[in-house]
């Protein structure tokens, strides 16, 4: 990822632009071109196209806060994705999923943590969004979706605590009672957000898929939050 100015954005009904990479929707499938270099430590070209097929499309929007500032939006949770990166091993043809998170106000103004979950199902696939508000309610939804993208609030099974990360971050998910999570793969490990491949059990079925773990107290630090300038590289002009 690269931070750009308004200039290397580019918009249109079917295609955003963001400097060398763009995604375009042909009406049944996304097609994202990337063309960025990654951050330190590993500093490589990253080149190629990655094209995500919904096998349906949903109108759910599930507001994260009580005045709607902000709000989750699982366009395709079922999907299927093809991944062609120029770099040996970094092909992939499986299962995958399309969202987005929408927001008026910084994340660490409303929230002090959170944790979320997509799991394929044998039914569709199921989500777990559970955060803790810095007006002292919480969030736990769970939706299950169907492979018709039709969306139904379910009662969850407990949330479980599980491994921390490297960096000590607590993590937790949804899981049968008696079962423990565990990771599978690690995706991205930082002192403040944890993605990985989680493997748990979810009505008798046992299940993997993306959880990610969010310390937005840690984000806010003054110590830590410089550090995505690090992460993050930065490009203030761009000319199409």
């Amino acid at each position: 990822m690269t931070d750009r100015g308004a200039s290397a954005l580019q918009r249109a009904n079917d295609t955003l632009r963001v400097g060398p990479s763009d995604m375009h929707w042909n009406g049944a499938s996304l097609t994202i071109s990337i063309n960025e270099v990654s951050s330190l430590p590993m500093v490589s070209r990253v080149r190629g196209q990655i094209i995500v097929t919904p096998d349906a499309i949903t109108n759910v929007e599930l507001p994260l806060t009580k005045d709607g500032a902000h709000v989750w939006r699982p366009f395709a949770p079922s999907s299927r994705i093809s991944v062609q990166l120029e770099a040996k091993g970094w092909q992939f043809d499986g299962h995958g999923y399309f969202d987005a998170n929408f927001g008026t106000r910084p994340l660490e103004h409303d929230f002090s943590y959170w944790t979320w979950g997509r799991y394929p199902t044998a039914a569709g696939a199921t989500c777990f969004y559970d955060a803790a508000r810095r007006d002292g309610t919480a969030l736990d939804a769970a939706i299950a979706f169907d492979p018709a993208g039709n969306a139904t609030q379910i009662d969850a099974p407990p949330a479980t605590p599980f491994k921390r990360t490297l960096w000590a971050l607590r993590r937790e998910t949804r899981a049968d009672a008696g079962t423990m999570p565990h990771q599978i793969k690690p995706m991205l490990d930082a002192p403040f957000y944890s993605r990985s491949v989680v493997q748990t059990q979810i009505n008798g079925e046992v299940v993997q898929g993306v959880h990610e773990a969010l310390d937005l107290n840690r984000y806010r630090s003054p110590v830590l939050k410089p550090m995505l300038a690090v992460r993050v590289p930065r490009r203030a002009n761009w000319t199409f």
